[in-house]
């Protein structure tokens, strides 16, 4: 096969996986602008701590891609976050990086949609300034067309697995 054979073939196949597929159409029905109700747990054994906010997400790069910007508060103080989420076709996962005005870190998931596609799990591993490596868990449940549910597990080193927040979005437009 000539040089010129293998480059063709090759452009193919990326061709091929930059095609949007049904994993990003999942993604889409999140696009809009949403109101949030977030139930955080901080400490084992206190009371949640619950917040509003609001979030608008729209899709990038022709349906590639769900940009989030997140606007709230957390423990009293102002809070905003902007992720990326992504299906990425070669690996068939679905992919998503966070950065807050909590942090300077980027966090970096990846997981897959369950049997319900309408759900997706997504993990990162990390390094916590207070409690070590730990494993961050996230599932995002798609109710209907104006509501989703998103939820945030953590693992640290004692390797039980703890609830730390929900947030509820709700369609404003």
């Amino acid at each position: 096969m000539s040089e010129k054979s293998k480059r063709k073939e090759g452009m193919e196949v990326y061709q091929k996986l930059a095609v949007p597929g049904t994993s990003h159409k999942v993604l889409a029905r999140m696009a809009g602008i949403w109101d949030t109700n977030t139930v955080s747990w901080f400490e084992p054994g206190k009371p949640p701590v619950t917040s509003k906010g609001e979030c608008e997400q729209k899709m990038l790069l022709d349906g590639r891609f769900l940009h989030q910007k997140f606007k709230g508060d957390m423990m009293g103080a102002a809070f905003t976050g902007i992720g990326i989420t992504g299906y990425d076709n070669f690996k068939k996962r679905y992919v998503s990086v966070w950065l807050d005005s909590m942090s300077t870190g980027i966090f970096y998931f990846e997981g897959v949609a369950t049997k319900d596609p309408q759900t997706i799990v997504m993990e990162c591993r990390t390094e916590d300034p207070a409690r070590g490596p730990v494993k961050w868990r996230s599932v995002t449940k798609i109710m209907d067309e104006d509501t989703h549910l998103f939820e945030m597990y953590i693992t640290d080193k004692s390797d039980k697995e703890q609830k730390m927040m929900e947030i509820t979005y709700t369609r404003r437009l």
